[in-house]
């Protein structure tokens, strides 16, 4: 259960407001692909961009022992991300939309029953769980079993128990999944902010 107290926010409520309203005025003209599903939107630019950092040029992941690029990309066309790998921004940017809607959403809803009706930030926050953790620990866990019931508060709650690596809770992760930092919304802000 969360280390700290979850609760509702101004920035949370107004990131899903800003999501709604270009999703609806189709203000996702940044992105190449056709319109993704706002929740998708949401999670990217909202949970997943700020919490990842861009990086153009291929890094040591000290927790995850493994290199990475972009928004966290430990694979590139199958193949794993090594040293020397560089991409560009925009590069980076239709990757992680494409991959999240494709690897991460669509999953997702397979394993929650309607999930794209689900309330949007319940949505993201879940999108961005599973792009951290794993699509499997996400069907598989407790925030999943309360989401598919409507007890959402208490999916919210309970995706920050993902808040380990190497077995020791990391304090980034904790802020990843609670109420975040100045700059970033954490996961279950987000998602109580939204229901």
């Amino acid at each position: 259960m969360p280390v700290n107290k979850i609760t509702s926010s101004k920035r949370g409520k107004a990131a899903i407001a800003a999501a709604l309203i270009a999703a609806a005025t189709g203000g996702w003209g940044a992105y190449k692909a056709a319109q993704p599903p706002t929740a998708v939107v949401l999670a990217v630019d909202t949970l997943i961009k700020p919490w990842e950092g861009l990086v153009l040029s291929s890094h040591w992941d000290q927790y995850a022992k493994i290199y990475d690029i972009c928004y966290g990309e430990t694979r590139i066309n199958g193949k794993p991300v090594g040293p020397g790998m560089t991409r560009t921004a925009a590069q980076c940017q239709d990757m992680l939309v494409t991959r999240v809607q494709r690897d991460y959403y669509a999953p997702l809803t397979k394993c929650i029953a309607e999930f794209e009706k689900k309330p949007i930030s319940v949505q993201a926050s879940a999108i961005s769980g599973a792009y951290n953790f794993g699509v499997n620990g996400m069907c598989n866990s407790t925030a999943a079993r309360y989401i598919r019931v409507g007890k959402y508060r208490q999916a919210c709650e309970a995706q920050t128990a993902w808040n380990r690596a190497g077995g020791q809770i990391v304090g980034g992760l904790v802020k990843r999944r609670e109420m975040g930092d100045a700059q970033r919304i954490g996961e279950a802000e987000l998602c109580v902010s939204g229901i």
